[in-house]
């Protein structure tokens, strides 16, 4: 295989030849001469032809050429085009224009043309760096002792209680597309393993229509034993949060400054501050101007807001819901729950708490909830053989993603975003 050269490494080869592949980006000519900018994987590099070229935008040329220094091009350097092949020609009519700025495309258009859209550098950075979120999380909870594991996403009963599911048909029978592996974690966690996580999808049969949701997204779940409390659960949430961000800030700068977005510091995140559901409605009434009832999307932007001011972090961690907001398996203390949310830059990013692990609390709990144990298969013997005290938590990846880049709608933040309204492409 002939050795390719990539736009990034061009200041290692100054004054020799190279071959270099890619994407025809931009073409401008400057009567004898032509610049072609052509775009891989790396970046952008400039080709310089004498003349003038046939090529079409997005077709996948070969170059072979010299490189050379050249302060004005992208990255310093440029390569003197030599013997150059058109390896895979593109069609003249491109339904979106890649080279331009998509700020200036509204988001219908970049999701209609999402085979070509994801093409344009800085959409394709989003899901860089989703990729390098994805990346930080597996790495810190793998130095954690905890185990990845993979569930299945075809469900016989929902684990939220039954609403909000997809039906698939099963052979000859019905089964439902799973809204998060919480059965399989918690099994996963009594097995002995104690420390589980899984990168996965997950779905919700629920028709909204917003820029904060999505029918089918990818949530970072995480399930451990032996905890005390749900405060348990925050404090590796937020070692979670400090390493993913480190990651980003050290290794990611280039995306950030070109999307002008920050991320916490170690500092910022340990001063998250934890608040119950109903302290969190009283600041949230205070500063709306009006008693709340339920924490709104409204809301939840106040809230941050207060977090900003007054603890200098853009993030909140609600406990103490009531019982009526929580799923079934969530840990009661009364009418109360051992459970959060975390609100970070104005949308809930996590909901966790501590589990119920006992098999008697489990049998009473269930009819409350208009549930049985023959209801729910093999869930039950989780806990009638043996199960420790544990609790866990997910967070939704593109909702971080979003809030990381500061992005307007979190279908950006979906390669292929599945909602009320779209299945294609």
């Amino acid at each position: 295989m002939m050795k390719r050269t990539l736009a990034r490494e061009l200041p290692e080869f100054e004054g020799r030849e190279v071959t270099v592949s890619g994407w025809v980006h931009r073409i401008r000519e400057l009567g004898a001469i032509s610049f072609v900018l052509l775009r891989d994987r790396s970046g952008i590099l400039q080709l310089v032809y004498e003349g003038k070229v046939e090529y079409s935008l997005e077709s996948v040329i070969q170059v072979t050429g010299t490189v050379g220094a050249n302060p004005k091009a992208p990255g310093g350097f440029e390569v003197q085009a030599g013997e150059s092949s058109v390896l895979a020609p593109a069609a003249p009519d491109l339904p979106f224009q890649i080279n331009q700025d998509a700020d200036n495309t509204g988001i219908e258009s970049v999701l209609d043309n999402r085979m070509i859209s994801i093409r344009n550098p800085k959409i394709l950075d989003i899901f860089r760096l989703q990729s390098s979120v994805i990346r930080y999380f597996q790495e810190y909870m793998r130095s954690q002792d905890f185990t990845e594991i993979k569930t299945s996403k075809l469900i016989g009963s929902g684990t939220e209680g039954g609403t909000g599911l997809f039906e698939v048909a099963y052979f000859d029978t019905s089964v439902y597309l799973a809204q998060s592996p919480q059965f399989y974690k918690q099994a996963m966690v009594a097995s002995g393993l104690e420390r589980v996580f899984e990168v996965g999808a997950a779905y919700r049969a629920e028709k909204h229509d917003t820029p904060r949701h999505l029918n089918e997204y990818v949530s970072l779940d995480v399930e451990l034993a032996f905890i005390e409390d749900e405060h348990d659960l925050m404090d590796i949430e937020s070692e979670i949060l400090k390493a993913i961000f480190r990651g980003i800030r050290e290794n990611e700068a280039a995306i950030l400054e070109k999307y002008g977005a920050t991320v916490p510091d170690d500092e910022a995140v340990n001063n998250i501050p934890r608040i119950t559901h109903d302290e969190a409605k009283k600041i949230i009434s205070m500063r709306g101007g009006k008693k709340v009832f339920e924490i709104n999307p409204e809301g939840e932007r106040l809230i941050c807001e207060w977090a900003q001011e007054e603890h200098s972090v853009p993030a909140v961690f609600i406990t103490v819901f009531p019982r009526k907001k929580r799923p079934f398996y969530t840990y009661p203390d009364g009418l109360k729950t051992r459970s959060f949310d975390l609100i970070f830059r104005g949308l809930e990013i996590t909901t966790g708490g501590r589990r119920i692990n006992e098999y008697e609390m489990m049998k009473e709990t269930l009819p409350k909830f208009g549930m049985t144990e023959e209801g729910l298969g093999g869930y039950i013997d989780i806990f009638k053989y043996g199960c420790p005290p544990h609790g866990g938590f997910a967070i939704g990846l593109e909702r971080i993603t979003q809030k990381i880049l500061g992005l307007s709608n979190v279908k950006e933040a979906s390669l292929f975003p599945r909602d009320r309204k779209r299945i294609v492409p």
